[in-house]
């Protein structure tokens, strides 16, 4: 009888277009789309131009195009700078607990198009699609104790996607699959302390699959037990106790994409609760934060942890806003929204900021898990002496609170509308008409025209 590992590598073999349901054909678009948008709006924030500048010093062979800026480099290097600036605004994709996929799928997936000659639409998606399950299935029974799950685990969605597009045979993508289990790591800390080694924890990530896919296509070899080995992945990363099950029961049945959280707001996903609840607050009592008298938020001990530390400034205000529910509370109560902008550096250092911070206090309360990671109560407390409180246990945006399809698109709408450096508008067009027509297209690569500064 099959292995998981078995299972999961014919599932990347055998799994056609065809067999997709319609519902995760849409959730792989949009998964796209976002990652397009946030390529876009985030191609110039810090350290983008600085790390394309260094992957060109670095030279190489021309096998694939660095979006935006332009130029081809070895494809390895091109999926760094690609997944660093899809996840520069933390505005992509994600999956409890933390992992971003997309930002590594979608650009190692273009990539490997241009290795490889070119692919269909049908087949992109379909590879795009394959990889994220696989990685979404094992992301299900990890326990990461402080490990990213992006660095750990979104390497099997690259991996997964770029061999499907390099069309290896069931030998190469087992051990594609098991050498990008030996290139796995990173960890919480970048977060926690606001680096921006979280955004390149994203590129190394995407590197992990295209080198592991390429390398298994020359003959390298992994090792085959690299899940449930004695010391694979499921002993490394899930502590030996894991339901089989829930990695590959029901496989084309049951989808974990379709668990997939597409963002309302950009920052950290575990930030999106405490963002919702003050802006209900704020739109149903008008208050404002002259109305203040302190804020109690209580999450789960794992969202305390990643998010719920006192807001300092460092080297990257960005980041340090993004993961952290002071920042992001007082943001939306002061400005009564929650956009890209109010993440720049001057909107940061607002001082009308730091004095809402002072009112807001997050503290962790274990009786929350039961509701799980997301669950949260707020109270807010007035000078006129009213209590409005908020509970809430999936913000707008999770599966079980999904945006709708208008939301998903003003969502892409509003990362053009933010890029510092626009494309043309009839690039734009011709993106949202290649996605909504991906069936129909012959070879994938057509994107990349339109996918840099120059007109194509």
């Amino acid at each position: 009888m099959s292995g998981i590992e078995e299972k999961l590598v014919d599932y990347v073999l055998h799994t056609r277009y065809e067999d997709l349901p319609s519902e995760i054909i849409d959730i792989g678009k949009n998964l796209i789309l976002t990652i397009l948008g946030t390529t876009i709006a985030g191609a110039v924030t810090e350290g983008c131009e600085v790390l394309t500048n260094q992957i060109r010093e670095w030279g190489g062979k021309q096998e694939a195009t660095i979006l935006l800026h332009g130029g081809k480099v070895p494809a390895h290097n091109a999926v760094l700078i690609n997944s660093y600036m899809a996840r520069a605004l933390d505005f992509d994709d994600g999956i409890r607990p933390g992992m971003h996929m997309g930002a590594s799928a979608v650009p190692a997936a273009l990539a490997s198009s241009e290795v490889t000659g070119g692919c269909s639409g049908k087949e992109f998606l379909s590879a795009v699609v394959v990889g994220a399950e696989v990685a979404d299935r094992i992301n299900l029974v990890s326990n990461y104790d402080g490990f990213d799950p992006t660095g750990i685990c979104a390497g099997f969605a690259a991996a997964g996607a770029v061999s499907r597009i390099l069309r290896l045979n069931k030998d190469q993508i087992w051990n594609a699959l098991a050498i990008a289990f030996n290139k796995s790591g990173g960890s919480f800390q970048s977060n926690i302390e606001g680096t921006l080694s979280v955004r390149l924890i994203q590129g190394f990530t995407s590197q992990n699959g295209m080198i592991s896919a390429q390398l298994a296509k020359k003959g390298f070899t992994g090792p085959k037990s690299f899940l449930e080995g004695t010391y694979g992945y499921f002993h490394l990363y899930a502590k030996d106790q894991y339901d089989p099950q829930k990695v590959v029961g029901e496989l084309g049945k049951r989808f974990e994409i379709s668990k997939t959280l597409f963002k309302k707001y950009p920052s950290c996903g575990d930030t999106l609760g405490s963002t919702d609840a003050v802006l209900e607050i704020v739109r149903e009592r008008g208050i404002t934060p002259d109305d203040i008298t302190q804020i109690d938020i209580k999450v789960t001990p794992y969202v305390y942890k990643l998010v719920g530390n006192p807001f300092q400034i460092r080297d990257n205000p960005r980041v340090d806003a993004q993961f952290n529910i002071q920042y992001c509370v007082a943001n939306a109560l002061l400005r009564r929204s929650s956009r890209l902008e109010h993440f720049e550096e001057s909107c940061v250092r607002d001082p009308k900021i730091m004095d809402i911070i002072k009112k807001v206090y997050v503290a962790p309360d274990p009786i929350l898990d039961e509701r799980g990671e997301t669950a949260l109560e707020m109270q807010v407390f007035t000078k006129g002496g009213a209590v409005y409180s908020k509970s809430i246990d999936f913000p707008a945006g999770f599966p079980e609170n999904p945006l709708t399809q208008e939301e998903n698109v003003d969502r892409f709408r509003d990362c053009i509308c933010y890029a510092k450096k626009p494309l043309p508008q009839e690039n734009i067009e011709k993106l949202v008409s290649f996605i909504n027509e991906l069936e129909e297209i012959r070879d994938i690569q057509c994107f990349i025209p339109y996918l840099l500064y120059q007109n194509p």
